[in-house]
């Protein structure tokens, strides 16, 4: 198996400052593999060392296990979040939640500390029009996260970077929910990116019905839930062959810490975590994510175009990373670093004391 090395930012930044404590990777050339294909879909898995210390729990495992609750406050683009236990906890931008008086998905990354008390989180909507209970669910809490956003645009809506209007001054910086990922007053506003979000649910709901041969995905509980969608019969039919291919490479290795997607032949997505456990944890439901998304994308590539080698994937991350960085204070003591780059989007989730978290590419 050919293997391409490469020393992009997040073996040089901590390495250099000497952090220890487990989340700065050390070696000096993590390692991309030649990727594993089904149909349309490509996984190339970085390989590099694992941070020692606890793995957090996962926003899934934390939600089934009653540790921590998320509820409804009543404002669409904002939640409250709660760690009632004694373990750390790992939420992913692009955790979708399920229940409220609307299902939401969450557009901020961060570890959640024990015994955190309640914590505002960001929030956009991917149910619209339902503002009520939905058969026996509590509509003051949210009862599930077992999937993730599975389209690449609606992601960069949530997750890009204000915009600053020409000639004004930029705002004073906030603090809490409101000053995450650009929900900040007099920048690229909540409710553009909120209507972003809606229509890309709503293109996700199309694609997915185009790949699945006309199949709709839409239930008829509630027809705009993409929740709901994700959770239909045949899609998760068309699923199985692709985590039977897939899933399983990234089982393998203890030196796993992160992937690289590749669609139709064109590299779209990567996540690197600190440590093969955490990897492990999330590898499940963010491959779902993936496979959604291939499927929705299955028919605009008549004519099966090769998968990019490693170094191809390799050049993705290199590029995203070399965007003017640019530096923010979230939550919880967490703090967001954002690269903009020409055709890629860099996000780095870290502690307030510089020790990073989590690791997301986009292409634009």
């Amino acid at each position: 198996m050919r293997v391409w090395t490469f020393a992009p930012l997040f073996t040089a930044t901590f390495a250099a400052a000497g952090l220890t404590g487990g989340l700065a990777f050390a070696d000096p050339a993590p390692r991309i593999s030649e990727p594993k294909v089904h149909e349309n879909l490509a996984v190339y898995f970085v390989h590099g060392p694992t941070a020692p210390g606890p793995v957090p729990l996962t926003l899934q495992e934390a939600i089934a296990a009653n540790t921590v609750v998320v509820n409804e406050t009543g404002q669409v683009n904002e939640l409250t979040i709660e760690n009632t236990g004694g373990s750390e906890v790992f939420i992913q931008a692009g955790d979708i939640v399920k229940g409220g008086k609307q299902d939401r998905v969450l557009t901020v990354s961060m570890v959640l500390k024990p015994n955190s008390g309640k914590v505002p989180i960001a929030s956009f909507c991917v149910e619209q029009g339902r503002w009520t209970g939905r058969g026996k669910e509590d509509i003051s809490r949210f009862n599930s996260a077992n999937e993730a956003m599975p389209s690449r645009s609606a992601l960069l809506a949530m997750v890009a970077p204000p915009a600053k209007p020409s000639g004004t001054a930029a705002a004073p910086p906030e603090t809490g929910a409101r000053r995450v990922l650009g929900q900040e007053t007099g920048s690229f506003d909540t409710s553009t990116r909120q209507s972003k979000v809606w229509n890309e649910v709503a293109r996700t709901q199309d694609k997915l019905r185009s790949g699945l041969g006309g199949e709709p995905v839409a239930a008829a509980q509630s027809a705009t839930s993409l929740q709901l969608s994700l959770e239909n019969e045949k899609l998760k039919g068309a699923r199985d062959g692709y985590v039977k291919a897939l899933q399983a490479a990234g089982e393998t290795g203890e030196d796993i810490v992160g992937y690289v997607v590749a669609i139709n032949g064109e590299i779209t997505t990567a996540n690197i975590y600190p440590s093969n456990g955490l990897f492990r944890k999330m590898w499940g439901k963010q491959l779902a994510a993936s496979v959604t998304e291939a499927i929705g994308e299955r028919d605009k590539q008549p004519e099966a175009k090769p998968a990019p080698e490693a170094k191809a994937a390799e050049e993705f991350l290199s590029a995203a990373e070399k965007g003017k960085p640019e530096e923010r204070a979230t939550v919880a003591g967490m703090r967001q670093e954002t690269r903009d780059a020409p055709k890629a989007l860099y996000n780095e989730t870290k502690r307030d004391d510089g020790k990073w978290v989590y690791r997301n590419y986009l292409a634009k």
